[in-house]
């Protein structure tokens, strides 16, 4: 059992804002659950340290007295303490080389690590997320790159206004900001040469509806994919709305075998039986907003065989942009050859060399890969993330950590995110030890 809990300062990088637990969150833990809160300051968090120090937490540099220490990105090797309980996304759990050393430092210095991605109910659905600031982000800033794409071409439009998402301060701004140019484009149209103006996106979860939430302050009129080869069709389209086209499993896959027919939990658990069927929807999109998880053996949206057989053969495809919310490189979008920054979110892919050319000109299609979109809201992303983590903390701060595995009395959705305890992989963790060995 603990009586303190301590929130580490992030240092990934100088956007990471972001905070596990509000100051309102911690006011809460102290207040209603006696809990000690300690709090590593921090010059650029998003909530400022007098506000933890008011809420009644402890802000100092020392995190030793903290059984349980939370934050919210890796924390690098040299600073893990031995003995602790952590809480972070660790980047761990598909076999990522590069923190296999994190991994076994936890090993290593007998820890716990709990995963905020592996925090999931009963249905495996994710209890606690950034994905819907990540889509809210994500289209945002899809959409300032569709401007700024246009605009290279000598086509003004609406979204040349739109900025990027960290460039207006708050979401409510943004949101302003994307209704404006949607009036514009209700009341003006859209030039001939972009219509139909297609919005596709692929996936339904938490990012997908936090992407969609963007996407429906302009004029939109959702479609379905069967409808695309039609829209095409002359004189169909209207100029003043844009077409969105939700894709599912269904959409996007087919089985391997002859006259099967598609089974979602079949994919889910054999994927290496179904093969991508997306090809066929990509000459009608002019943009496509990827919020897909995506990992070996699934078939991928996009290859880099079909995105250079589109871009060099022929006159220039319909579409220009890809929002790869779901950044995973070379993976469900393999063009998405790197991760960008905040204040660099696009490069163009270039067929003839398959490499990364920064900005929004060129031959390939513009990809806006930032992988850490979340930080440009990092207020109401940390509010809302913490609202879901709040009710797990006191049970945590209760749990004996000197039991066993199998019978510490941990909640169930912590119990399932545990990848390390007292030092060793957890049972279902323990694939891992293979990527350690690599």
């Amino acid at each position: 059992m603990t009586n303190t809990i301590g929130i580490r300062r992030e240092d990934k990088n100088k956007w990471e804002r972001r905070v596990p637990l509000t100051p309102t969150h911690v006011q809460q833990l102290i207040q209603q659950h006696g809990l000690n809160v300690v709090v590593q300051p921090s010059p650029i968090r998003a909530l400022p340290n007098d506000a933890y120090g008011a809420a009644g937490a402890n802000v100092q540099e020392d995190l030793s007295p903290a059984d349980v220490v939370l934050a919210v990105k890796e924390i690098p090797v040299d600073l893990l303490l031995p003995n602790k309980t952590y809480l972070f996304f660790s980047h761990t759990i598909k076999g990522q080389s590069y923190n296999m050393p994190l991994l076994q430092k936890l090993l290593d210095l007998n820890c716990q690590l709990i995963d905020y991605e592996r925090i999931v109910d009963e249905h495996n659905r994710r209890l606690i997320f950034f994905g819907r600031h990540a889509g809210l982000a994500g289209m945002i800033d899809t959409l300032h790159t569709l401007g700024q794409r246009l605009a290279a071409e000598g086509i003004d439009t609406p979204f040349n206004d739109i900025k990027l998402t960290y460039q207006y301060g708050d979401l409510a701004t943004a949101q302003q900001a994307i209704r404006q140019a949607g009036r514009r484009i209700a009341e003006e149209g859209l030039p001939l040469q972009l219509t139909p103006l297609v919005v596709g996106v692929a996936g339904y979860g938490n990012v997908s509806r936090g992407a969609q939430e963007i996407l429906d302050l302009l004029p939109t009129q959702t479609i379905s994919p069967t409808e695309l080869p039609a829209l095409a069709d002359e004189g169909q389209a209207k100029r003043n709305v844009i077409y969105k086209v939700i894709f599912k499993e269904i959409d996007t896959v087919e089985p391997l075998a002859e006259g099967q027919p598609f089974d979602l939990p079949e994919f889910f658990q054999h994927p290496e039986r179904y093969r991508s069927q997306f090809e066929q929807y990509l000459p009608h999109l002019s943009v496509l907003v990827n919020c897909i998880y995506w990992d070996t053996p699934y078939p991928r949206l996009l290859t880099k065989d079909k995105a250079r057989q589109m871009y060099t053969a022929g006159p220039a495809p319909k579409l220009r942009v890809i929002g790869d919310i779901s950044c995973d490189i070379e993976g469900g979008i393999e063009v998405t050859v790197k991760a960008t920054h905040l204040d660099a979110p696009a490069f163009v892919w270039d067929p003839a060399t398959d490499t990364a050319v920064d900005g929004v000109d060129g031959v390939g299609p513009v990809v806006m890969a930032v992988d850490n979109l979340p930080c440009e809201l990092p207020i109401e992303a940390s509010t809302s993330f913490g609202d879901g983590l709040l009710p797990l903390i006191p049970a945590l701060a209760a749990t004996d950590f000197s039991a066993d595995f199998d019978s510490v009395a941990l909640p169930p959705a912590l119990k399932r995110a545990t990848i390390v305890y007292h030092g060793q992989l957890t049972p279902d963790y323990a694939y891992l030890a293979e990527f350690l060995r690599r």
